[in-house]
């Protein structure tokens, strides 16, 4: 019986604590349609709930050190949803259902790391076809066919790591700022690596240094009034590099042959990004237009995009 209050006890004064802190929640809705109503392929929905929270960091040279829960899921799809006829299928139909816990630090240099852990699934299991075939019915869309060869369970954990370190501050550094970002994912599901540039352009007033910004989710400030009253108005550009080496979304588990649909990756593709953030009081509005480039190997499959709607307020 102790050990029960004692838990209780504990989850309370963490929760509790969790509240008195800087804390921010964002909703991350991926969409094809966001960019074209007639575009409904691959990566064809996503979404993702945020809460972060800022915490402490005795590093001089850390200016702000902020912990991040994300819940999130993601489906994909090949390029026609009447897929029933397995040769349809240019691309396996997969879900991805997932958890995943972070650390972001952010440098006085305007350097970022980000450490992210996730947990989850792949299959049936992530009820993609089940929201798919909802989202369809209530928006008059034709229901999707072939979800029956989708990749079949898969166990998810990952691990990522993402690093941006700014470039050329001597020169640019009041409207225009320029950065190089890696990033490095490892586990059953993906395998692979980016790196690429990043541009940010303000259109409204100075840009705020990257520690406070909201790019990689840095608005929040041990002064609450401080961070409602910074405004921001920018534009941003990061195209990539990336090698992928695995795919489970793609190649099926790496522990067993049972998905009925798979292809080989390429390897090497060509990724980018473009959106706009825009930040009054406590809100952040955000949309992004992402390409990527082929990912796989038939003799069908294209490129593709989408767009990325993110809003945010803090508490």
């Amino acid at each position: 019986m102790k050990s029960r209050y004692g838990l209780l006890f504990a989850l309370l004064y963490s929760t509790f604590g969790f509240a008195q802190k800087p804390a921010e929640i964002s909703i991350i809705s991926d969409n094809d349609l966001y960019t074209s109503p007639i575009n409904d392929q691959y990566y064809t929905n996503g979404i993702e709930l945020i809460y972060r929270y800022l915490g402490n960091s005795k590093n001089e040279n850390v200016a702000k050190k902020i912990t991040e829960f994300r819940l999130g899921q993601y489906i994909y799809n090949p390029q026609s949803v009447r897929a029933a006829d397995i040769n349809v299928n240019d691309r396996p139909f997969a879900g991805y259902l997932f958890a995943e816990a972070g650390i972001n630090t952010f440098y006085k240099n305007e350097s970022v790391l980000k450490l992210n852990f996730q947990g989850g699934v792949v299959g049936p299991e992530s009820y993609a076809e089940q929201l798919q075939r909802g989202l369809h019915k209530i928006i008059g869309y034709p229901t999707v066919q072939g979800w029956q060869y989708q990749i079949t369970t898969t166990i998810a954990a990952q691990a990522q790591a993402v690093y941006s370190h700014k470039i050329l501050s001597g020169r640019f550094h009041e409207n225009v700022d320029f950065h190089v970002q890696g990033e490095l994912n490892v586990g059953t599901i993906w395998m692979g690596a980016s790196v690429g540039p990043m541009m940010r352009i303000s259109l409204k007033r100075e840009l705020l240094p990257m520690y406070d910004s909201a790019l990689h989710g840095a608005a929040l400030n041990i002064d609450k009034e401080l961070s409602r009253q910074q405004r921001e108005l920018f534009l941003y550009i990061n195209p990539v590099l990336n090698y992928q080496n695995y795919d489970a979304t793609i190649l099926g588990s790496m522990f067993n042959n049972n998905s009925p649909v798979t292809f080989p990756l390429i390897p090497f593709r060509f990724n980018a990004e473009a959106g706009v953030k825009y930040r009054y009081n406590n809100w952040t509005y955000s949309y992004s237009f992402n390409y990527r480039s082929k990912e796989l190997t038939n003799r069908v499959i294209t490129g593709y995009y989408y767009g990325s709607i993110v809003l945010s307020y803090r508490l």
